[in-house]
């Protein structure tokens, strides 16, 4: 598989502002990578983990944050891919469609659909190929595999036996940087032939719930504007282009991809022009505005 919060505001100099000071030239909030660090073991996520500058139950998607901001967010070390229902909780994905990707996941529908592929087994010494191999949905012992808990609750759903599974998506822009872009509904679920083997494949709609729906699944109200993923191509492009720095202040932490033009408003998610960073407060005092 390829290698895939934040308290109140501090006072201008002090806290982690003058911390950072510290820390040799050029190292940022961005961390390497899980293959360029020691993996973190499990961490407590507390109420800072689950919330932006201290307002609960806003989605932010589209922030930029490292590999170990992922795992405080989720309270967990993510090795996997596919994670099922964290600690009863919503599941998570790590996805990439940048064109090294060893899966061909897509978007669909304006940045409203996400078709994920199913994760291969660990390449290891009893598994030098896994691109060799079939998907499994089951284990050896006969319990389900992750990719087997994810399609057998696509398909409760899409049979009307229950509402969708809540699904929260992290995708690696570059090496060391990744987008968290929000919670999805897993709608469905297929297998695909494909290099001559059989792969799952995941149909996932974006959604507008918040952090204070973290949940295993919720109810879906077709009635609901959905949200839209920005494209991968876009994000680098507006990176670049941004210096890494919001917009109005030059900040260059709690980042987050914006759109200048809200989607509801007729703005699109497909122009990096559209699009820009800016830091979590004035993302939010952007939000209050418009709203």
């Amino acid at each position: 598989m390829e290698s895939r919060r934040h308290g109140n505001a501090a006072p201008p100099g002090r806290g982690r502002h003058d911390r950072r000071r510290n820390r040799p030239r050029g190292q940022r909030d961005l961390l390497p990578a899980p293959d360029e660090q020691q993996r973190p073991g499990p961490v407590a996520a507390d109420e800072t983990t689950i919330s932006v500058c201290g307002i609960r139950g806003i989605n932010m998607r589209g922030k930029v944050l490292s590999y170990f901001e992922m795992c405080q967010t989720e309270g967990t070390s993510l090795q996997r891919g596919m994670n099922f229902r964290l600690r009863g909780r919503h599941s998570v994905i790590l996805m990439s469609i940048r064109p090294n990707s060893p899966y061909r996941e897509r978007v669909e529908d304006d940045g409203a659909t996400l078709i994920y592929e199913g994760h291969d087994v660990p390449k290891s010494p009893e598994c030098p190929n896994p691109k060799s191999l079939d998907q499994e949905m089951y284990l050896p012992s006969g319990s389900l595999t992750d990719i087997g808990k994810f399609f057998d609750a696509a398909k409760r759903y899409s049979a009307g036996a229950g509402d969708p599974d809540v699904i929260r998506a992290y995708e690696k822009m570059r090496k060391g940087i990744w987008a968290d872009n929000g919670y999805f509904h897993l709608i469905d679920a297929w297998q695909e032939r494909q290099a001559g083997r059989s792969v799952f494949k995941f149909k996932l709609v974006a959604t507008e719930l918040g952090d204070e729906d973290l949940t295993a699944t919720s109810a879906r109200d077709a009635s609901l504007p959905h949200s839209r993923i920005i494209p991968t191509s876009v994000k680098l492009e507006v990176w670049k282009r941004d210096r890494g720095k919001c917009q109005i202040c030059n900040a260059e932490d709690e980042s987050h991809f914006d759109h200048v033009l809200p989607y509801a408003k007729g703005g699109t998610s497909l122009k990096a022009e559209n699009v820009q960073l800016l830091c979590a407060r004035h993302n939010l005092q952007k939000r209050d505005r418009i709203e």
